[in-house]
């Protein structure tokens, strides 16, 4: 079971987007998948249909242990995508954890204790570097990150990519990054192309070939409860994800090699 958590400390990126798709992508070609809401907005719970009001039991549960991977994992209507849910208590999760022992590693050992029934298991962070992202990156085999194609992009990156490295010397040296996804491109911005150019210029083989482009399809899909790749599956957003995911599949070897 391969962990993977979507992160990037700045907001509007495209990590929920990321990570419904890919999830969708990966379960259409035959993994099981399970994506684990770790966001208090809870917009990846919404954008693949579950109701506020069905989410009896969340990533927060299983942050404090009232519940088991298992028994937080709510199905979806796509198949072998699975989800565990967030709701607003999550809010609150930073400061409860401060009290508890291992407090960094509460969702490490909250996956370690579930079943191995899924493939490979989808992280969703919030937008920032706290316990809750910490968490995720302590649980992880890796990190692929969104990346928004403006001009602080490089500057957030930084910020991230030092964070890994805290987390890698303390807690978790077998966290690598899986990659970079450049989101957000308009082919008609010459700042796009130049952040995008900069980007391959730092980071080479690391970003991902395959750039995420604006899509009014892509931004259309949560409202509906279901992934873009569902929603309108030959839209450029759609397609893009797609291509995405085949170079994610590529990639996991390399994970389970270097754990």
């Amino acid at each position: 079971m391969k962990v993977i958590a979507i992160a990037n400390q700045k907001g509007g990126v495209g990590k929920t987007t990321t990570a419904i798709n890919v999830g969708t992508a990966l379960a259409a070609t035959g993994s099981r998948v399970l994506l684990i809401d770790l966001d208090p907005q809870g917009n990846a719970s919404t954008g693949l249909g579950i109701d506020r009001a069905n989410r009896e039991v969340s990533s927060y549960d299983l942050l404090i242990r009232e519940a088991t991977l298992d028994e937080a994992a709510v199905r979806t209507d796509v198949p072998r995508l699975d989800v565990v849910p967030a709701t607003v208590d999550l809010s609150g999760a930073e400061i409860e954890l401060i009290e508890f022992d291992a407090r960094t590693h509460r969702l490490n050992q909250a996956i370690e204790a579930g079943s191995s029934r899924w493939d490979v298991v989808l992280i969703d962070c919030p937008p920032s570097l706290g316990l809750l992202t910490i968490n995720a990156m302590v649980a992880s085999d890796a990190l692929l990150v969104p990346l928004q194609c403006e001009f602080f992009a490089l500057e957030g990156l930084s910020q991230l990519l030092s964070t890994v490295e805290r987390i890698r010397s303390r807690f978790n040296p077998g966290l690598s990054i899986l990659g970079v996804v450049l989101t957000m491109y308009d082919r008609r911005n010459r700042l796009t192309d130049q952040v995008s150019d900069d980007v391959r210029a730092v980071l080479g083989p690391v970003v991902f070939d395959t750039v995420i482009p604006r899509n009014v399809r892509l931004s259309e899909a949560p409202s509906h409860g279901m992934p873009a790749l569902i929603y309108d599956h030959r839209c450029a957003g759609s397609e893009a994800y797609m291509a995405l995911a085949r170079e994610v599949i590529t990639r996991l070897p390399r994970i389970a090699q270097a754990a």
